[in-house]
């Protein structure tokens, strides 16, 4: 069963805000001057200074000791029918130990960094631990603890007298995010005696063995054939989540499977519906999927990421973004970077071509096999590669928290021709960097009309200002960048 996400088909539900007819005249591509120059906008201010224009929301605050990104954003509460009560248990937590949490977990958690609940935290958590168990849709911006929200919530919810029986599910899009959350699941609980965590991705369990762990991380087509074939005993499970869950929830996908596997267990206390994105048209799938939950989200104009310094730049053709982007190299590695293209070929090209050039690049993408996979994002983890080439297979969830600098190679499209633009998964992509509360820089390519109003439209969904880098003064597009990537959160004025 193949645990890859179809490319089209949730993408296709999720509308964008039209864009204002362009009346300006087409410039053919290749011509001098800037698709910006071209179609006028208000979205995008190609200031003398763009650094005034720059996202750093929030920069002057350390996160209050929460350890993650935390902007002044108002939490959302929205209580199911059976909370709906004055004795309902909404409250705002300000410490950890406020919540009943056990000694063994609390040491995992501070031995993270974190001191205290972040916002999304303050609100989830007490909703999350209250019994009985409530189902819960939480929607916050990457970086903001989400993860943690819902480990601390499974781990508070385990028998330890039944070491080997899986009692908790938590599903996830991609091989690599499930490893990633598989580890966070390490960490959290390494002082929680006789917890017993297993993977459950292409690869991990053997044909004849039993998946014998209380807490089980894996992919949904995956998870499924472990349960036809009876290696995977439901019959004690406790807690059911989704991560990444609007794309999880594709009903012509992923959704299919997850809802398999759902129908599959014959009861559970506690579905967990968790994401950045909860696009209108995937909300009420959801709330099929996840009755009478309570809700936490943000508001769409806070979901961009604050200190994400957006930018874009035009390229002269588009086999020219290759040349532009191999001038990037060297800002590139200031930290780590990821770049993102919509083919598999071209991603593995633009390696070539890079690595021909006595460049250091890894590339990963849905045609290597999960070893290779797993073996590749380890390397870029541990910084034995600062340059990653990828598709939109590491575009949602994966953490790395040294990553300042994504690189839209590619603007993200949807539809089976790529008609619209994506703005889900462009919010996705950038959340890659600027990740627990560092700055981060994002560039998109454009080429020509169409991939110009595909971004402008993307900025203009999620109230953007886009900055313009000058493929003509490297000088300064240099100067740009460096000082972002180099600014620290705690105060640094980007306007000097």
């Amino acid at each position: 069963m193949s645990d890859s996400t179809p490319s089209s088909s949730l993408a296709d539900r999720i509308g964008t805000k039209p864009l204002d007819p362009v009346s300006a005249p087409f410039a053919p591509s290749g011509a001098s001057g800037s698709w910006a120059d071209e179609v006028a906008s208000p979205t995008v201010k190609a200031t003398d200074n763009p650094l005034e224009k720059a996202q750093t929301d929030g920069a002057a605050e350390v996160n209050n000791g929460s350890g993650l990104h935390d902007a002044q954003y108002e939490v959302e509460v929205k209580l199911s029918d059976l909370q709906g009560d004055t004795s309902s248990p909404l409250y705002s937590v300000s410490s950890f130990e406020e919540l009943g949490i056990s000694p063994q977990i609390l040491k995992g958690i501070y031995e993270l960094n974190f001191r205290k609940p972040s916002k999304i935290q303050e609100k989830a958590l007490p909703l999350l631990l209250a019994n009985p168990p409530t189902n819960m849709i939480a929607q916050s911006q990457s970086g903001t603890g989400k993860t943690a929200a819902f480990v601390i919530t499974i781990l508070s919810r385990l028998d330890f007298t039944k070491p080997q029986q899986p009692q908790a599910l938590i599903l996830a899009p991609a091989r690599e995010l499930a490893r990633q959350i598989e580890s966070v699941v390490h960490d959290v609980g390494k002082y929680v005696e006789d917890l017993t965590i297993q993977p459950a991705v292409p690869g991990a369990v053997e044909r004849n063995s039993k998946v014998a762990s209380m807490v089980v991380v894996g992919t949904p087509g995956t998870v499924m054939d472990l349960i036809k074939r009876r290696q995977f005993d439901v019959s004690n499970m406790k807690v059911l989540c989704l991560d990444e869950a609007d794309n999880m929830l594709d009903q012509q996908g992923l959704g299919d499977q997850c809802l398999r596997v759902k129908n599959m267990i014959p009861r559970v206390q506690q579905v967990l519906l968790f994401s950045a994105t909860f696009p209108d048209q995937v909300m009420g799938f959801a709330r099929d999927f996840c009755p009478k939950a309570n809700e936490i989200k943000l508001k769409r104009d806070e979901l961009t990421v604050s200190g994400i310094t957006q930018m874009y730049m035009d390229c002269p053709s588009d086999a020219g973004k290759y040349d532009i982007l191999a001038d990037l190299y060297g800002l590139l590695t200031v930290g780590s970077s990821i770049i993102f293209c919509k083919r598999k070929d071209t991603a593995s090209g633009i390696a070539e071509r890079l690595t021909a050039a006595g460049h250091e690049v890894l590339a990963v993408h849905s045609a290597f096999d999960g070893a290779e996979r797993d073996a590749i994002v380890k390397k870029f983890r541990e910084g034995q590669g600062k340059v990653l080439i990828t598709t939109n297979v590491l575009a949602r969830g994966i953490d790395v928290s040294t990553v300042s600098m994504v690189i839209n190679y590619d603007i993200p499209m949807k539809g089976r021709n790529d008609e619209e633009p994506d703005p889900e998964t462009y919010l996705h992509r950038i959340g890659r960097t600027g990740r627990f509360g560092r700055v981060g820089v994002s560039i998109s390519f454009v080429f020509d009309r169409r991939s110009y109003q595909a971004l402008l439209s993307i900025a203009q969904h999620f109230g953007i200002d886009l900055v313009r880098l000058d493929k003509d003064d490297w000088d300064k597009t240099e100067q740009i960048v460096k000082r972002v990537i180099r600014s620290s959160r705690a105060g640094t004025n980007l306007q000097q």
